[in-house]
């Protein structure tokens, strides 16, 4: 790598908002050389310092999780508008019964009208006058007071079914406004993952081979740091959980995964986010959780971490953008972020934000 491209990284990595910078079009990071000569030796790589590799750490860092928060984000406006296109599709069942009720009450007071037109709608007493037989008149004239009766009553239930068909109506139109600025949320959030992915990428592209590797170890040097230091708090002592017959399977489900790359916004089988992961394991265990670790966190029993036992979700960061699965021991399984899979890592490397609970039946004898 050549020294004017070193300086371009360089530069980058200490700017936080040079997202645009790194994905600009065109942008020269190796520096011109002349026509090598046969007796021309090659310029030897100079690796990058630790500090600047120190940075690209931390910006990748920050990258990956902007491009989570967002993740969660495209999810929840995913399951909202699932929610709501159910909610639509009912509605328009209801409209359809309903437009079917009201048809049959216009046909049914269009006969009780058209009965009252053949009687020649005289009034009740030339009619007893010009009866030959009284009593059948009056006999008569008692059912057409019960048919006035149901006349009034159908056009009751026709006004109340018209009145049900305008609200339904109503509910389907709001219904609509809202699934389509949930689609507009979820094209935002998605946009802002691309965004922020493509900018990790391309940071990462221009590292040498050597200073990847050197990345990698980095990475996991800060985890092992994080997680040290977790452990060195005697907090693991203190947890003696046993785990639920569900937190079992779920924690089997969670594990079996392991190997499977991450997806934003997938939940299996063949690759998860982090949130589904989670999901999808207590749901292989027979409970419904919500879809994003943001919900998880907000609906979920939250309990101290000296109480964890294996299946429960630990969330992290104080975003709440990542969350993983106790497996015991101080450690979690997680699917970690873009070009990573599904892995087992110290419950502790990460920043600690809440440990929630989905099971809150007691732990297995």
């Amino acid at each position: 790598m050549g020294t004017g491209k070193r300086g371009l990284i360089a530069a980058a990595v200490t700017v936080v908002c040079a997202v645009t910078v790194l994905a600009a079009p065109g942008t020269a990071f190796a520096s011109p050389s002349p026509t090598p000569t046969p007796s021309a030796s090659p310029t030897p790589l100079t690796p990058l310092p630790n500090k600047d590799l120190e940075a690209v750490r931390l910006k990748l860092d920050k990258l990956y999780r902007e491009a989570a928060a967002a993740t969660d984000a495209y999810n929840a406006a995913e399951e909202k508008a699932e929610k709501q296109s159910a909610e639509i599709v009912q509605l328009a069942k209801k409209i359809v019964k309903g437009q079917e009720k009201l048809d049959e009450l216009k046909e049914r007071a269009g006969a009780a009208a058209r009965a009252q037109y053949r009687s020649g709608g005289l009034p009740d007493e030339a009619q007893l006058m010009l009866s030959d037989n009284p009593r059948q008149f009056l006999d008569g004239a008692g059912r057409v007071l019960q048919g006035e009766r149901a006349t009034k009553a159908l056009i009751g239930q026709m006004t109340r079914t018209q009145q049900d068909l305008e609200l339904y109506a109503k509910d389907a139109s709001a219904q609509w406004k809202k699934l389509e600025a949930g689609r507009k949320a979820k094209a935002t959030a998605q946009k802002k993952i691309e965004k922020q992915i493509a900018a990790a990428e391309k940071l990462e592209s221009q590292l040498e081979k050597e200073d990847k590797e050197r990345l990698a170890q980095l990475e996991e040097a800060a985890a092992l740091k994080a997680q040290t230091a977790w452990l060195d708090s005697g907090v693991v002592d203190d947890i003696s959980g046993e785990a639920t017959a569900a937190g079992k399977k779920a924690v089997e489900y969670a594990t079996a995964q392991i190997g499977k790359p991450y997806g934003w916004g997938e939940e299996g089988p063949k690759a998860y986010d982090c949130s589904g992961l989670t999901s999808q394991a207590w749901a292989s265990a027979g409970t419904a959780i919500p879809r994003t670790s943001q919900e998880q966190w907000k609906q979920l029993k939250r309990i101290d971490v000296t109480d964890m036992r294996p299946g429960d979700l630990i969330i992290y960061f104080e975003d709440a953008s990542h969350v993983a699965m106790y497996i015991g021991d101080g450690a979690m399984v997680h699917a970690p972020r873009p070009k990573r899979t599904v892995t087992i890592a110290g419950a502790g490397s990460m920043p600690i934000l809440a440990v929630v609970r989905p099971d809150a039946s007691p732990a297995t004898p």
